[in-house]
């Protein structure tokens, strides 16, 4: 029989490599890190006795899109943008702006903000330079020519929701610095671990309840999953690029990976996507009214049914050589053991997320929005020392993430107020017209071009913030529902992050692991799609029409 053993740490444990390797401990590993054979032993004094988890704390990446190292591989720092891709973005909005003829019932001022708009999504999607010092450039351009006033350019500063946005990111890094999440997975593996099939729905269901108070899939993964997963499988003698992966380790990293898109799906704010998605469907007039209960309840059938199908799916079609975990329940209680009970700032983090999750929910009825629950939250975790203000200066993804969620957010609005939208909205719908499509017909083809057109994208919100509204603006047109049109956006915006190893930030954090060869993940990756898009289809359909959505 073979015996499995879990490290019975607090946390992962910390290697100290050499200073020239330090930057590739960042969630997104630009390259697998590879345990040296003294390391091996996961229940060595070296685990037994961590180093306290508040000295080795690390910023967590709260966009999908990784934050690029801030030296290249040779220990220069970067010199500017890079000229390709600063070419290719600065040509296409020229090219809009002086050589695509502007149609006579859009204005001059809506024509240059398109241009420049488009240049700036171009921008993210190519990377000249880091998505935040891109969008930046983007509204400096608008505000020098006079596109844009600054006060205009500026105004989406102060939007309610992607504040939402920054102070989740802070709750995810509470969960990582506590060990609460580290706490809950280890309990799920002593519930569930008796097989690896039972790990791996341990390790899902953990993941899904997490995900509604922890809006990152790539803090997820990198900050509790994937630590927990390569701990299981060195101990299994499962290696990352080596043929042994595939007794146990690419099993769990590919379940993971695959449902984890539903986990973020399910919540509202599971991740920070999901809250832009709705941001933008308000910049078109349509509002989802008591958001985090409506998603849920939309959400919730089809994305329940899909956690439970797809790590079978994979146990059939993608099977580990290592079939029974005997040994894991008893050695999960073990390390729960030297854990030790749970400790005061553990309590605090869950009583802050009841209290926020629930005012997220109720709130609504007695006048406490959204952002206010985050605030109350986040100040109670402030003043009894759960986390400090130094926690939230050094979370720079979260910074960067205001900053050019904003500029979308402002562009975006300002494309709809200049009348660029009505004009795409109205093109659209004629064009669907000459075909004689069906409002059902109209928004199946359109859900599926924007799944399938995400094979071109290498971040989910870069994606959302290109594509979205002018989908959603295709949908209403071709006289869909628009609850369920913003809202069926949303759910494939998740559902897509899966589908390649450059798809989410947390595609790059799994396929750093090592376990998962690239025909695989391409492979593995349009089953799972194909299996989502039955689900949802079918099942989602039919809860839609119960729920009265159309």
């Amino acid at each position: 029989m073979e015996h499995l053993r879990i490290a019975v740490s607090h946390r992962p444990p910390l290697l100290l490599p050499a200073p020239q390797t330090l930057r590739r401990r960042r969630l997104h590993l630009s390259a697998p890190l590879t345990l040296p054979p003294a390391s091996r032993s996961l229940s060595s004094r070296h685990h037994l006795f961590p180093v306290p988890r508040r000295h080795i704390i690390r910023p967590l990446l709260a966009s999908q899109t990784p934050i690029p190292d801030s030296e290249t591989e040779s220990g220069v720092p970067p010199a500017g943008a890079k000229l390709v891709p600063l070419l290719v973005s600065l040509a296409l909005g020229l090219a809009v702006r002086f050589l695509a003829p502007r149609p006579l019932e859009v204005s001059l001022q809506a024509w240059q903000l398109l241009s420049i708009f488009l240049s700036t999504i171009a921008g993210l999607v190519l990377g000249p330079l880091p998505v935040g010092a891109w969008a930046f450039l983007g509204l400096t351009v608008a505000v020098a020519t006079r596109t844009l006033p600054f006060g205009v350019a500026f105004s989406a500063f102060t939007n309610e929701v992607i504040w939402l946005i920054v102070i989740s990111f802070f709750f995810a890094r509470g969960f990582v610095k506590t060990g609460l999440g580290d706490r809950i997975a280890t309990y799920f593996i002593k519930w569930l671990g008796g097989s690896t099939l039972g790990l791996s729905y341990g390790l899902t269901i953990s993941e899904a309840c997490i995900a509604p108070a922890m809006p990152s899939t790539t803090a997820r993964a990198g900050g509790v999953f994937l630590p927990i997963i390569k701990s299981l499988s060195l101990s299994a003698e499962s290696m990352p690029n080596d043929p042994s992966s595939r007794k146990l380790g690419s099993y769990l990293v590919m379940t993971q990976f695959q449902a984890g898109s539903n986990s973020s799906a399910l919540f509202l704010t599971a991740a920070a996507q999901n809250l832009l998605c709705l941001k933008l469907a308000e910049e078109l007039g349509i509002i989802v009214a008591n958001p985090w209960v409506s998603w849920f309840t939309a959400a919730s059938l089809p994305a329940i049914v899909s956690l439970l199908a797809t790590p079978y799916l994979l146990y059939k079609i993608f099977p580990p050589d290592m079939k029974d975990t005997p040994d894991a329940p008893a050695l999960a209680a073990e390390k729960l053991k030297c854990m030790g009970p749970v400790t005061k700032n553990e309590w605090v983090m869950i009583g802050t997320m009841v209290l926020a999750v629930s005012l997220w929910i109720f709130g609504e009825a007695i006048g406490v929005s959204s952002v206010v629950a985050a605030m109350l939250g986040l100040s109670i975790l402030l003043l009894l020392g759960v986390l400090d203000w130094d926690d939230c200066l050094s979370e720079k993804s979260a910074w960067d993430t205001l900053s050019w969620f904003a500029v979308l957010v402002a562009m975006a609005g300002q494309l709809t107020n200049l009348g660029i939208v009505s004009w795409m909205s109205n093109s659209v719908a004629n064009m669907l017209q000459s075909f004689s499509l069906s409002w059902p017909a109209a928004f199946v083809a359109l859900e599926s071009s924007y799944f399938l057109i995400h094979y071109l994208f290498a971040s989910q919100t870069g994606h959302v913030g290109a594509l979205y509204s002018a989908f959603l603006a295709m949908h209403v047109a071709a006289g869909a529902p628009p609850v369920l049109s913003a809202l069926a956006l949303a759910f494939n915006t998740n559902l897509f992050g899966a589908l390649t190893h450059y798809s989410s930030g947390q595609a790059a954090v799994y396929f750093g692991a090592g376990y998962l060869e690239l025909p695989d993940i391409f492979k593995m990756g349009f089953v799972t799609a194909l299996l989502n898009a039955l689900i949802w289809g079918v099942v989602g359909t039919l809860w839609w029409k119960f729920l009265g959505l159309y």
